[in-house]
Parts: structure tokens; C-alpha cells; sequence
């Protein structure tokens, strides 16, 4: 498996793979936010395929109590494996270790994300990588389909953190 910052060209390939909802796609969203500089849209592949991705917005979560709480915390948002049969193979794993390595990269101590209520998978996921509660909020998103109706859609979630050391996590033995 390897985890790649998505490239223009990706886009068409994750939606074919990984579909989204809406007449606008997801992930060409995603890569226009990378192209302008506001996040790093990471996508996982394996055997030539898109099986995963997350998206790390620079300037954190949009919510006010997250914003309140941590400002500018950098948020790991959309994480996402596909097909659901490689689930708990890594995917995941690997991709927020990755989006960790970036914000350290940047100079960033703390990294968040998300995890919607009704999700006790993935927060199992980010309890065994570090991620503690910071605080509850209700995450509010919209997308509109190919009819042109536009779907309010609002996620009771808790903003998790982690504390990231600095510096390389490779030892190095002699």
C-alpha cells in the first residue's frame, strides 16, 4: 500500500472507486481546497486502486466550539477506506499516520479529527492511536445531488486531539 498526496489526475480514479454524493464530486472538491493551499487531500492506494483517503485542512474544523476550544488545531477530516471489506487492514491507520507526519512537518503540535456519535469503530480506531476528547459539537454539511436538491445533513460528533511528538518517530539502532 502506499499513501500519495492526490494528484489532479486521481480525482476521475476516486470517483470511480470511491464513489460521493452530489452533482459535484467529493474528492474534486477536496483536490481544489489542496490546489488553493488550504489542505493536503491524501489518498491510499493499493494494487493501482484508491482504497482510501483523508483530507487535512490547514485551518481546522469549521465548527465554532472546536475553533473555541483549540484554534488553529489542523483537522484530519474525511477519512474514509473503501471497499468496507478492508476495513481494519491498516488503511486507516496508515493514513493518519501520514497526515501526522505532515503536520509535524509543518510544525504543528496537536492534530484533531472528528468522530461522528454513532461511529464506535472509528473511535475505537483513534483511542488506540492517542486521540482523546477535546469537546462535543454538531457538524454540520451540505452537499447538492445531480436534481439539483441540496441535503442539509448535521452529525453529532466529538472533536478528538493528539499531542504529537516532534521530530522523527524512526529509531535508529546501530
Amino acid at each position: 500500500m502506499e499513501i500519495a498526496v492526490c494528484r489532479a489526475a486521481d480525482v476521475a480514479l476516486l470517483d470511480e472507486f470511491i464513489g460521493s454524493p452530489g452533482a459535484v464530486s467529493t474528492h474534486a472538491r477536496r483536490f481544489a481546497r489542496q490546489q488553493a493551499g488550504g489542505s493536503t487531500y491524501l489518498v491510499a492506494w493499493l494494487d493501482g486502486r484508491p482504497v482510501g483517503h483523508a483530507d487535512v485542512i490547514w485551518d481546522g474544523c469549521a465548527a465554532p466550539e472546536v475553533r473555541a476550544a483549540l484554534p488553529g488545531c489542523p483537522e484530519l477530516n474525511g477519512l474514509a477506506v473503501w471497499p468496507p471489506r478492508l476495513r481494519s487492514h491498516g488503511i486507516g491507520g496508515a493514513l493518519i499516520r501520514r497526515a501526522e507526519e505532515l503536520a509535524r512537518e509543518r510544525g504543528r503540535t496537536v492534530l484533531g479529527l472528528g468522530v461522528a456519535a454513532d461511529n464506535p469503530r472509528a473511535a475505537a480506531l483513534y483511542a488506540r492511536l492517542g486521540y482523546l476528547p477535546l469537546t462535543d459539537y454538531v457538524d454540520r454539511w451540505s452537499y447538492e445531488d445531480r436534481d439539483g436538491t441540496v441535503h442539509e445533513c448535521v452529525d453529532p460528533c466529538t472533536f478528538l486531539t493528539k499531542e504529537l511528538p516532534s521530530g522523527s518517530l524512526d529509531v535508529k539502532r546501530p
